[in-house]
């Protein structure tokens, strides 16, 4: 007989729906996840929850996991921490982390999940995509000691970056976000806080991540001659206008764009994909992350907390989704 799971969809842009959805006997190689927790993205998710991708990016923006296509119905999301239930020896009853959608059970390639270390609550563990963005950015343009730089968006991967650059030595961050209530996740993490008009420039490196055309402006604006600005953030179908007169050619700026979909070319011939899943899971040993873990619903209220999150009603930074200990049904 077939067995069954729950899974959140867009159906449509603006219209979110929980549903059921076969789950097949894990075969060879295979596992099947019960899921424990899930963390929504909230950029990139709510982009696909306003079915704004844009229709040159559909193929690029495809999840690893996703069913459908965009602007809907779609299957999407890639923050999924479970246990093992089903699958080979060595992973039977771990805690894992995939880059799967909401979905209460799932069957994918043993190789697809990558085990949370131990001493990484699953909860934390739903940050392993986020900080592995983040460490992607620091190999694309990686800071030197004694730098000073600014992170310029305190949304998820944003304040993932400035944890991950708290860390270096001798730099000088700060991270910069145009609500002030920021400024306790800024201490948090260990950094300085600064609104937009507040924020030292002279910077060596910049992060963006606001995913805004002003945030993008005002990182160019805060860089030293021969700095550099990271761009983390995805736009979707939106313009960006930017003023590059002034400082820009004579300060010899440069704007870097950072991706996760492709393992950094500083690292590519030395590092897979898993490798750098890896890291960002033992990098996640770090407490200091609970501070992105901002909010928490039951699975079935995932509708609602998506189109919240996307027409700003709800505020969140790493919305964490909870899931019972379902039982598997069958047809």
């Amino acid at each position: 007989m077939a067995s069954y799971a729950r899974a959140f969809w867009v159906a449509s842009p603006h219209v979110g729906e929980i549903r059921r959805v076969a789950v097949p006997e894990p075969g060879p190689g295979e596992v099947l996840v019960r899921t424990v927790h899930t963390g929504v993205s909230r950029g990139t998710e709510t982009l696909v929850f306003r079915g704004e991708v844009p229709a040159s990016q559909h193929a690029v923006m495809r999840a690893p996991f996703q069913e459908g296509d965009f602007p809907g119905p779609v299957k999407y999301g890639y923050l999924n921490v479970g246990v093992v239930e089903q699958g080979p020896a060595d992973l039977l009853g771990r805690t894992v982390f995939c880059l799967y959608p909401h979905q209460t059970r799932y069957v994918v390639p043993a190789a697809a999940v990558v085990p949370v270390p131990g001493g990484v609550p699953a909860r934390r563990a739903v940050l392993a995509g986020t900080v592995e963005t983040a460490v992607n950015a620091l190999w694309d343009v990686p800071p030197l000691v004694g730098d000073r730089i600014a992170v310029v968006g305190a949304g998820m991967v944003g304040a993932c970056a400035a944890a991950l650059l708290a860390r270096f030595p001798g730099v000088e961050v700060q991270l910069v976000d145009v609500d002030p209530d920021r400024a306790a996740l800024a201490a948090a993490l260990g950094v300085a806080f600064a609104t937009p008009e507040t924020a030292a420039g002279g910077c060596d490196l910049v992060f963006h991540a606001s995913a805004s055309g002003a945030g993008l402006q005002r990182s160019l604006d805060l860089l030293a001659p021969d700095g550099t600005v990271a761009e983390l953030s995805w736009y979707g179908d939106r313009e960006v206008g930017l003023l590059l007169g002034g400082a820009f050619h004579s300060g010899r700026l440069s704007i870097r764009a950072s991706q996760v979909g492709t393992v950094s070319p500083a690292r590519a011939a030395r590092r897979t994909h898993a490798d750098r899943r890896a890291l960002a899971l033992d990098l996640l040993r770090d407490p200091v992350f609970d501070a992105l873990l901002s909010g928490e619903s039951e699975f079935e209220q995932l509708p609602e907390v998506l189109a919240g999150l996307a027409d700003g009603t709800r505020a969140a930074l790493c919305h964490v989704i909870a899931y019972g200990k379902e039982q598997p049904c069958s047809a």
